[in-house]
């Protein structure tokens, strides 16, 4: 083993333990998810069967009410069963398990082989959006700027639409804003097979061969994506811009580089993963929403990923330190 892979080894052994936690607590709040939806009382008077007449909808920048009846709980377990089809997904493939990627890190430090597995890269970006995110907010309250959410007159609403936006943005934003420009861009040939696949993922079905125009496209949605969250109806603060603006060059980046099921697994995280357990802490403890956010709980978790992210960080910066060494040597 060179000494590159002895430093990767020695990084991956806690650094593979955190993901395989934060994997662990990430399935848990499927049950949580659901035992809040259906048996908790969050909602106070209104519960899984309160009526729904209509969906807000993004597509290519234009946001609209589609009118559609059902109830708050069968859109629930739709959402529900939909990612955890895409986590299935996401533990087994695209080319390696979940299990057989963290053996060969552990094991010989191949950590090139931590993109075969599309779990551990939601984890990683995720961690690390975690973390920048956290640097931008503590930065902007330094300076008296800061991210305020209007409450909810509902939880139980709140929560359902917390599952929503992942489906709905990245939808919006990901797929019609970044992945069809790139086709229209990039694809060779006139077909519904490659176009399928280039919005599943674009930089491994199209041939990008310079990554100027991609990235600008990322860019440009990863702003406009910011934008949007303090000028539509989402009551986030003008603080929200920072932080959102990122998190879209982030989930951005991982649409364009690994895929549409690792961005919104990304964007599931951030919005279900963190808030199921916010939520679950709040209903045990009677306490609101808010509040629950300082419990040791949460703290803990915040803790863990700020740790995750910030060795996921040096492994990049690694990864470019000996990419550069290796184009010297040549």
């Amino acid at each position: 083993m060179n000494l590159q892979n002895k430093i990767y080894q020695c990084i991956g052994i806690p650094h593979t333990a955190l993901i395989s936690i934060i994997l662990f607590l990430m399935i848990l709040s499927f049950p949580i998810g659901a035992y809040l939806v259906f048996n908790s009382e969050i909602g106070n008077d209104i519960t899984y069967e309160y009526p729904m007449n209509d969906l807000s909808i993004f597509l290519a920048g234009i946001g609209f009410q589609v009118p559609v009846e059902f109830e708050l709980g069968d859109g629930f377990i739709v959402l529900w069963c939909l990612f955890l089809i895409l986590f299935a997904v996401a533990i087994f493939g695209p080319r390696k398990s979940f299990v057989t990627v963290l053996q060969s890190i552990i094991s010989f430090g191949k950590y090139h082989q931590s993109q075969d597995n599309y779990i551990i890269t939601v984890i990683k970006w995720f961690s690390i959006l975690v973390v920048v995110s956290g640097v931008i907010i503590s930065v902007q309250e330094f300076f008296g700027i800061s991210v305020e959410r209007v409450e909810a007159p509902n939880q139980l609403i709140q929560f359902f639409q917390i599952l929503l936006a992942p489906l709905i943005e990245e939808i919006g934003f990901r797929v019609m804003l970044i992945g069809l420009p790139l086709f229209a861009l990039y694809s060779y040939k006139s077909s519904l097979k490659l176009f399928v696949k280039s919005l599943w993922r674009p930089s491994h079905n199209l041939r990008i061969t310079d990554l100027k125009k991609p990235l600008l496209i990322i860019i440009i949605v990863g702003i406009f994506f910011g934008i949007s969250h303090v000028i539509t109806g989402e009551a986030w603060s003008a603080g929200k811009f920072a932080q959102a603006t990122v998190s879209g060059l982030i989930i951005g980046w991982v649409y364009f580089r690994y895929g549409f099921a690792p961005a919104i697994l990304i964007h599931w995280a951030t919005n279900y993963f963190i808030y199921s357990y916010a939520y679950i802490v709040a209903d045990i403890n009677k306490i609101s929403v808010e509040a629950a956010f300082a419990n040791s709980l949460l703290y803990t978790l915040e803790l863990m990923l700020i740790v995750t992210g910030s060795i996921s960080i040096v492994i990049l910066a690694l990864n470019y330190v000996f990419s550069k060494r290796r184009t010297l040597e040549v």
